[in-house]
């Protein structure tokens, strides 16, 4: 595991992926000046107040939030004028698992997590909140403190990016408890996976109870609709086990198409239960879309 508290030392990308990470970073911008920063901080806000200045009581203000000693000094009422606490902490906490290779289209479903981090990195960065990333397999592979400022946001795209995993398998359990022990304060916690994971239901439950939790989950469409083509081998890209299947069966669909929806309302179930707000995205459709859904199921809480 790479755990990161200070500055992260130079590295020299490739060329693609500089041009790639650049592309992202373009992208990002652009959503950040058409609204999408003023989305995310209407719906993620401050969890606290602070104290912003005095002035004088006028009639109707709340008597508890006189300021005596400023009254008793000028000799006249005076009351605690407070304002949102808006600086947070946001993790943005990625599954690197085999699986998350997988696509149809031309973007892997890694490689649209990144995208989507830089977005809310970025809209993150632009509120001033604190930024940190947990990149996560059946272990945490990397754990990048969270830090102020947009080119702390552009270096955790990179982080993203230029990690590679030691493991192929998935384990949202151990990336929740490893998160609980070293977050110090409530934190929005935004968990990108395909949530391909066991028994991760507990640790949940755990960390929803202190942190905001966000659930995006990314799918391809060809994981749950597998062609017609009389006999496949299939393999689980997390194992490496191979499977041969008869795809033209008709009982082998309906059983496979039956357990992804049992999973599927067994996750959305789960997340109804801890008032995690989620949304699912597919790698061939704009994932902007589904994060303005996101934003306004979020909106509605308020």
């Amino acid at each position: 595991m790479v755990v990161e508290q200070g500055r992260k030392k130079a590295v020299s990308l490739p060329a693609e992926l500089a041009k790639k990470i650049k592309l992202f970073e373009i992208h990002s911008k652009k959503l950040i000046h058409t609204g999408f920063a003023g989305e995310y901080r209407s719906v993620f806000r401050g969890r606290g107040m602070e104290f912003d200045e005095v002035r004088p009581y006028t009639p109707g203000d709340d008597v508890r939030l006189i300021d005596w000693n400023v009254s008793a000094r000028t000799g006249e009422l005076y009351i605690k004028k407070h304002i949102e606490e808006r600086e947070q902490t946001v993790i943005l906490v990625v599954d690197l698992s085999r699986s998350g290779y997988f696509t149809s289209v031309d973007r892997t479903k890694r490689e649209i997590a990144a995208e989507i981090c830089c977005i809310l990195g970025f809209a993150a960065a632009t509120n001033n909140d604190r930024v940190g990333l947990l990149l996560f397999t059946d272990q945490v592979e990397c754990y990048v403190a969270p830090e102020r400022g947009t080119r702390h946001a552009l270096r955790i795209v990179r982080d993203l990016m230029l990690t590679e995993p030691v493991s192929r398998r998935t384990d949202i359990a151990s990336a929740l408890n490893y998160l609980n022990r070293v977050l110090p304060r409530p934190a929005i916690l935004f968990l990108v996976s395909d949530f391909l994971s066991p028994n991760f239901e507990n640790p949940l439950k755990i960390a929803s109870r202190r942190h905001d939790i966000v659930a995006i989950n990314l799918s391809d469409k060809r994981e749950k609709d597998i062609p017609v083509a009389g006999m496949i081998e299939i393999e689980d890209t997390e194992t490496g086990e191979t499977v041969m299947v008869d795809s033209s069966s008709q009982d082998f669909r309906q059983i496979f198409q039956s357990t992804l929806q049992t999973q599927q309302a067994e996750l959305a179930k789960l997340f109804g239960k801890l008032s995690i707000d989620y949304v699912s995205l597919y790698t061939d459709e704009p994932y902007e879309a589904g994060l303005r859904r996101l934003f306004a199921m979020r909106s509605s809480h308020f």
